[in-house]
């Protein structure tokens, strides 16, 4: 009995330890062709935005690809980056690759191997976002461990969605991940060896520094430079930060929206207070001599409706529809046994009617395999300007950040003609997204958890001959912040914005 108790005893020790949920552990390619099997089925049989940006002779080829690349893969970690290629390729902000918690676990309580500092990418550049003794601040990155940075960009694009075949918005998930994205990638090294140059000079210079946990990245990233800058870009803004309004002369007014999370519906206290104030502030507008608005929404990330909605109709004079069109490709939640759920596999049939009655009330309209929305949803009522909207002229400031609600939002309002839209190409698709619900599905073997948003959405926006259908909302001024203001925490796009006003 004692030596039974002792085994057992071990055993837990073993099975317990984090070695046994490393993501560099062996993994078989018996479990990972299971596995990418039910990948395939989930998104044949869930996911709307499948064939959105791609044919079905592309995500076939595809497909046939991974098939033979899993020949060549060993551990857990090469099957993740294989998912994560497979999810990005479809082109949704919204799709996402997971590590199972315990998976995740393991990686946060790893003490070394991963790159120490962050990074920022400017002009396709990356430089150097930290200040230490051995490399100076804003040095250009040439290679790290004799890679170039040039090939290592781009292989980290995978880890981070974006609608479309957009890559702007990838250097967001970049410039915070860098170092995690990294270790996904070649695993835990012990040192790094980063060769570099200076803005003033062509000479390559080299330095070998140690690895650090990936407690101690984030703990450096917090620190980084540009923090004073882009703080918002990685955090969530204050209560106060939410949504400002502020008139910086007798001509120009800046409504700043860092957020569409304002209260979880329209019956919210939170949605109607920011209803109000929009209200009493575009009515103090209409008083004014007001002639240029710029709306600042680099920082808007998304939210829920109909917060974007309603604070287009205070910018537009047409009458619009959140949607145009909404469809699933579904009208019973397919494939149960998989989805990511705590109820017991064979509980699931019982209590899943409700959610099929709610999916075949909402999407009744069945045509050629696709499930589309009632016309008496608010995605597709018209509404009607605001009777206090601005209509003289609006400068728009995107980024790679906005997404989403966000992107939707500012895609409306790129489509007015009397907009100006500067700064960087969104995330966000102009033409439409997948959104509104999220499904998450677990993959059998690996545990891997999949994410993505079921519903595809055609936006209310008007064909523009500078906006593409794959591609994030671009800008009629495409304005990066220039080396010199990184350096010195300067907002190039804002100040482009007045200069051009004031011309």
């Amino acid at each position: 009995m004692k030596k039974t108790l002792y085994l057992f005893f071990i055993f837990s020790i073993i099975s317990n330890t984090p070695f046994s949920q490393s993501i560099d552990a062996n993994f078989s390619q018996k479990k990972m062709w299971k596995d990418l099997k039910v990948f395939k089925e989930i998104r044949l049989k869930a996911n709307s935005g499948l064939y959105k940006y791609r044919t079905k002779k592309q995500i076939d080829s595809i497909y046939s690809w991974a098939e033979q690349e899993i020949n060549n893969l060993s551990t857990y970690r090469d099957f993740y980056n294989l998912i994560s290629i497979l999810t990005d390729y479809e082109g949704s902000l919204h799709n996402n690759t997971l590590f199972p918690q315990k998976r995740f676990e393991t990686v946060k309580t790893e003490k070394s191997g991963y790159f120490p500092f962050p990074v920022k990418i400017i002009a396709h550049k990356v430089y150097l976002n930290f200040q230490i003794d051995n490399i100076p601040l804003g040095a250009e990155i040439i290679s790290i461990n004799n890679q170039k940075i040039t090939d290592i960009i781009p292989n980290m694009y995978k880890f981070y969605t974006t609608d479309g075949i957009n890559k702007t918005g990838k250097q967001i998930g970049i410039n915070r991940s860098f170092s995690k994205y990294y270790r996904y990638l070649y695993g835990l090294e012990n040192d790094f060896k980063i060769t570099y140059k200076t803005k003033d000079s062509d000479v390559k210079k080299s330095v070998v520094v140690k690895s650090v946990g990936y407690s101690d990245y984030l703990k450096n990233f917090k620190n980084r430079h540009s923090k004073v800058f882009d703080r918002l870009q990685y955090n969530r803004p204050n209560k106060n930060e939410i949504y400002t309004y502020n008139q910086i002369n007798k001509n120009t007014g800046i409504l700043t929206i860092n957020s569409f999370s304002i209260g979880d519906n329209e019956k919210s206290i939170e949605h109607n207070l920011y209803k109000k104030w929009l209200d009493s502030i575009f009515v103090n507008i209409k008083k004014t001599t007001i002639k240029n608005l710029i709306v600042d929404v680099r920082n808007n990330g998304g939210g829920t409706d109909p917060n974007d909605v309603i604070t287009y109709s205070y910018l537009t004079s047409r009458k619009f529809q959140e949607s145009k069109k909404v469809w699933i490709s579904f009208n019973k939640i397919p494939l149960l046994r998989y989805y990511n759920s705590s109820i017991p596999t064979f509980l699931r049939p019982f209590g899943v009617g409700k959610f099929n009655r709610y999916f075949q009330k909402r999407f009744p309209n069945e045509k050629n395999g696709k499930y589309f929305i009632s016309k008496e949803t608010n995605e597709m009522k018209v509404r009607t300007p605001n009777k206090n909207a601005f209509t003289q002229n609006i400068y728009l400031l995107i980024s790679p950040k906005v997404a989403s609600a966000g992107s939707l939002f500012a895609a409306m309002l790129a489509g007015n003609e009397n907009t100006t839209t500067i700064g960087e190409e969104t995330n966000g698709g102009y033409y439409g997204h997948n959104g509104h619900t999220g499904f998450e599905y677990v993959l059998p073997k690996s545990k891997i958890v999949t994410e993505f948003s079921i519903d595809n959405i055609e936006q209310d926006v008007p064909k523009k001959s500078n906006q593409f259908y794959n591609r994030g909302i671009i800008p009629d001024y495409t304005i990066t912040q220039t080396f010199e203001d990184f350096l010195n925490n300067v907002d190039t796009q804002m100040n482009f914005a007045l200069e051009l006003i004031n011309k």
